[in-house]
């Protein structure tokens, strides 16, 4: 489908909701929040339709928007003529961006109703909520690195008077940090962009990836190979804060333990992976022969992180940094997934960045209903709540199975993907790896049991279960793990053809 709009209308979608509440007085509070939840009803109805309509056989671009946008004047031609690098409008969706777009439009409508508890300027926030939705469909949609770079921007301005607004006690250094790690990205990002630009005289992304895997491009004669690995590096730092990779995580922590509940489920949930969804598309789908020779470094950045994350996660007392470095730790299994170089790995890769972002926004939505009850995160504080929240426990804990990777959940078909696919090439840092998974069960039982078994303190004695606009997005999030690890076509169809397309140019032997 040539020139569809409706990639356009689903990333513009939540516009109608901003204006909408910019007419709504600001003390009609439950209008503002009915406003804010209904309005992600449309992206997501958009989205849904995108992917039923999706076709699982074509490997190439589907819902192609292409119009001529911006020309830069560059100089005179001897005819007097000006000649100009163009720069289009250009959107479309493949099996790697269509998953994380629905992820997108789900964890966004169910943030919004974990929203509901918000107090104090209503309008404000959502309107920087459905500016950020903005931005994250933009990012999954875009085929222009101009336009990528625009929403990718977005996110990080709504993002932060997010944090810093309605967060907890140390929000304000929290998203200075925030702003601080991702706009260095940003930064390192945008050279390399603009090197790429003014090298190739394009900012199509099939375009730069046809000619990166050229042997004999005009533009590139004369370039060594150090100038193709030198922005290979500079995309992969500049992804490798956004994921993020050790030694650039510490901005993360104070993130998800400062931010509101619900902003926390959509940063772990979508905006982590929009760093794994830039280093497959452009880190390695640029410089597959570059990717290909760093992957051993991968793969050790990948077991650092796991091993890392789960230790110090392990020894955390606030279940928010258990969870924070448990994503840590799960984000360098996605790492192991990319240094495999094969079908197998990529699949487990993308498998983790759509499982984690389900068990992420699950996990942070019950810290957030537990926090409403009890005013605290504290393992030592909090005990007993089985017996005055069932339903609650009985959810965290079937959110940390998944994390832990229990069969029949969408946690252990990724990380079984990624492994597999990596011990074929480096079976000794494969096995190193899978000791987080021991890990990961010891750290994630040790705080569901810390936290919802043993005596119950008085004041949590008689505190409310989960009410109807909280079972909601429990159920939904939890449903959609369940599905996808005991149907992991529903995620496997739509990769099977794209990744087929990646690997061989990557491995040079057909994947």
């Amino acid at each position: 489908m040539v020139n569809s709009i409706l990639l356009t209308l689903l990333t513009l979608s939540p516009l109608l909701a901003i204006l909408i509440l910019a007419f709504i007085p600001k003390h009609q509070g439950g209008t503002i929040k009915q406003i804010g939840v209904l309005g992600t009803l449309l992206p997501l109805l958009l989205s849904l339709m995108l992917f039923a309509n999706f076709n699982y056989d074509k490997a190439e671009l589907q819902f192609v928007e292409k119009v001529e946008w911006i020309a830069i004047p560059v100089g005179t031609q001897q005819t007097g003529e000006v000649f100009s690098f163009p720069i289009d409008y250009e959107m479309g969706v493949d099996g790697v961006s269509m998953p994380l777009i629905v992820l997108t439009a789900i964890i966004g409508t169910l943030a919004a109703v974990a929203s509901w508890n918000i107090k104090k300027r209503l309008k404000e926030y959502f309107i920087l909520f459905h500016l950020l939705l903005i931005g994250m469909f933009g990012v999954f949609a875009s085929q222009n690195l101009f336009l990528f770079f625009i929403f990718f921007e977005l996110t990080l301005v709504p993002m932060y008077f997010l944090i810093g607004i309605w967060g907890y006690s140390d929000r304000e250094r929290a998203a200075n940090k925030f702003l601080l790690y991702n706009g260095i990205g940003s930064a390192v990002m945008l050279i390399a962009f603009i090197v790429m630009y003014v090298t190739l005289r394009t900012m199509n992304m099939a375009e730069i990836t046809a000619a990166f895997a050229s042997p004999d491009h005009p533009a590139l004669a004369g370039l060594g190979e150090n100038f193709r690995f030198g922005l290979f590096l500079a995309l992969f730092i500049a992804f490798g804060i956004k994921l993020p990779i050790f030694p650039f995580h510490t901005w993360m922590l104070k993130v998800h333990v400062q931010a509101p509940p619900a902003i926390v489920m959509i940063h772990s949930g979508i905006l982590l992976k929009m760093g794994a969804y830039g280093l497959l598309r452009m880190g390695i789908g640029f410089f597959p022969e570059q990717s290909y020779q760093f992957a051993t470094w991968m793969a050790g950045l990948g077991v650092l992180n796991i091993l890392y994350g789960a230790v110090l996660a392990f020894v955390q007392k606030d279940l928010k940094m258990v969870l924070a470095y448990s994503s840590i730790s799960h984000m360098g299994i996605v790492l192991l997934g990319f240094a495999a170089m094969n079908t197998i790995g990529f699949q487990g890769a993308m498998f983790q960045v759509v499982s984690h972002g389900f068990i992420s926004a699950l996990m942070f939505f019950l810290i957030g209903v537990i926090w409403e009850r009890t005013q605290t995160s504290m393992m030592e504080e909090l005990g007993g709540l089985a017996k005055s929240m069932p339903f609650v426990s009985g959810i965290l804990l079937a959110a940390a199975m998944a994390s832990l990777g229990l069969p029949g959940m969408s946690g252990f078909i990724s990380e079984f993907l990624a492994f597999l696919g990596l011990f074929g090439h480096m079976p000794v840092l494969a096995a190193i790896g899978t000791l987080g998974i021991v890990l990961t069960a010891a750290y994630l039982l040790r705080a569901i049991l810390r936290t919802t078994f043993g005596p119950t303190p008085e004041r949590f004695v008689r505190i409310a279960d989960a009410q109807p606009m909280e079972v909601i997005p429990m159920v939904v999030l939890l449903g959609f793990i369940i599905l996808i690890g005991i149907y992991p076509a529903v995620l496997s169809d739509p990769l099977q053809n794209t990744l087929k397309t990646i690997v061989p140019i990557v491995t040079g032997i057909g994947g």
